[in-house]
């Protein structure tokens, strides 16, 4: 069990992590036809935009109830109504995600109140979904703002299954998926495709992988999400044979889904290394009543392979990770395989996942915290978002880069680490890493008695040392 400890300092002197309402957003832009509003200042949905448009390089849908200072002293629920009434009649999409920021929750908005009241003004628009969700950006961080959306869209959308009139296994092919923030476009296409092969048809709850993948559409422009999971997925939920759910962060929004709906549901921290994909092939085999596909087998005997392949690069390696919790529990466990030593964790914010961690410590802080400890350890290599590229500089080590932003590389979002395919690769591009930053070979060994001269010269100025970066055998 992990010992937690916070930061000492006031403020964060180099952020880590990235705010809810980010995380929040990024869960609306995974249905078909939705909109995320963030109720608060203009600048608060530029900022979040700038960033999601640097990481996936694709246009992003984002509104914003533009409070000025009047409105942020006065009220701002003529705000929101407005912006409501604005979007459903330009834009017409399926979804709203009416999300706060840290500006309306220190103003003390109600937000469920204020959309009642929109939908008591204009019942014209009550066809539009729209599921407010309290994510202020002065607590948690993208992964909990992320999951705050998910868990609020069920409550919202799952009726319970006496109501809707749906029954566990009807549906005896289909598998609900709740995604967690830590899967990317590519992780979800992966995941996909390996629960297809199953015989299986997965509804994905957020589906980024079709609306944020990077594909050209035949439309030009849409001011909507094109892709997605589309909102009649939400019926048929309790008609599935089962639910699995990626991401610790969702296990509340499970537990709720699997409440309402009575649909067995298993659960899964990750999909990293050679043990969460062994059991997720084996619920997957429980589930279809089939075996392992060929395919399947065959890339296991890769992914081991590659970690014989890797094992003199990461093994005894040390290793900083600087994440949101689920991420970073992922690549702990997965370095724990590999025999590499995680000598630095720091968390963006707490969450149940880390005291379950087998790492001694983590540190809920910020890349400066991140820094002085990696520098403290002698870590070798970094694990963080772009944030962290300067941190690494400075050390001189390399990162490699995983979560959101990744604005200075191209095609972050769309990595694949899942699976026994995507290990494979994950295995390969730590131990490139390494390999590129590290000195190859073992120092000489100068015997004591290769020769006369040598063996006076060591006697009266001792035996010679190895060097302190000689590096281990690659």
């Amino acid at each position: 069990m992990a010992e937690l400890s916070n930061r000492s300092k006031p403020l964060a002197v180099s952020p880590l992590k990235t705010s809810q309402p980010l995380g929040a957003s990024l869960a609306i832009l995974g249905l078909n036809r939705a909109m995320p509003l963030l109720h608060g200042a203009q600048g608060c949905t530029a900022f979040a935009k700038v960033l999601l448009v640097r990481h996936f390089r694709e246009p992003i849908p984002l509104q914003s109830t533009a409070m000025d200072p009047i409105s942020s002293i006065m009220g701002a629920d003529e705000n929101v109504i407005a912006a409501l009434k604005t979007i459903a009649e330009k834009n017409r999409p399926a979804a709203i995600g009416l999300l706060t920021t840290g500006l309306s929750e220190t103003q003390g908005t109600d937000i469920q109140r204020v959309l009642k009241q929109f939908r008591t003004l204009h019942p014209e628009f009550q066809a539009i979904r729209i599921v407010a969700v309290n994510t202020p950006d002065f607590s948690g961080c993208l992964e909990s703002g992320f999951a705050a959306a998910v868990t609020a869209m069920i409550d919202a959308w799952v009726a319970p299954a006496a109501e809707a009139n749906t029954a566990p296994g009807r549906r005896p092919h289909q598998v609900n998926v709740l995604c967690g923030s830590l899967l990317t476009p590519g992780d979800l296409e992966v995941l996909r495709d390996v629960i297809e092969r199953f015989g299986l048809h997965p509804v994905l709850i957020p589906d980024l992988s079709d609306s944020l993948d990077g594909h050209l559409d035949a439309e030009d422009f849409s001011s909507v999400t094109i892709g997605g999971t589309p909102l009649s997925a939400f019926a048929t939920l309790g008609d599935a044979a089962a639910t699995l759910v990626i991401g610790s962060s969702l296990y509340p929004a499970a537990e709720l889904l699997e409440s309402r709906t009575s649909v067995p549901l298993h659960r899964f921290d990750h999909l990293f290394g050679l043990e969460a994909n062994d059991r997720l092939l084996m619920t997957l085999a429980s589930i279809a009543g089939r075996s392992v596909p060929a395919l399947l087998e065959r890339q296991r005997s890769q992914f081991q392979d590659a970690l014989l392949d890797t094992h003199f690069m990461l093994a005894q390696a040390r290793v900083a990770i600087g994440a949101d919790p689920d991420l970073l529990h992922a690549f702990s466990e997965l370095l724990a395989e590999t025999g590499a030593e995680v000598v630095t964790a720091v968390a963006a914010s707490r969450a149940a996942v880390l005291t379950r961690s087998s790492l001694p410590q983590i540190r809920i802080g910020d890349l400066e915290d991140l820094e002085d400890l990696a520098r403290e350890h002698g870590a070798e290599l970094v694990i963080s978002n772009s944030h962290a590229a300067a941190t690494a500089e400075r050390l001189g080590v390399p990162l490699l880069r995983a979560g959101i932003p990744q604005y200075d590389r191209i095609g972050g979002y769309q990595r694949a680490w899942i699976g026994y395919s995507g290990g494979r690769q994950l295995l390969f591009e730590l131990a490139n890493a390494l390999l590129e930053h590290t000195e190859h070979g073992v120092a000489p060994y100068h015997s004591l008695y290769s020769g006369k001269a040598d063996y006076r010269q060591e006697a009266r100025h001792g035996a010679p040392q190895a060097s302190a970066h000689s590096g281990r055998w690659h």
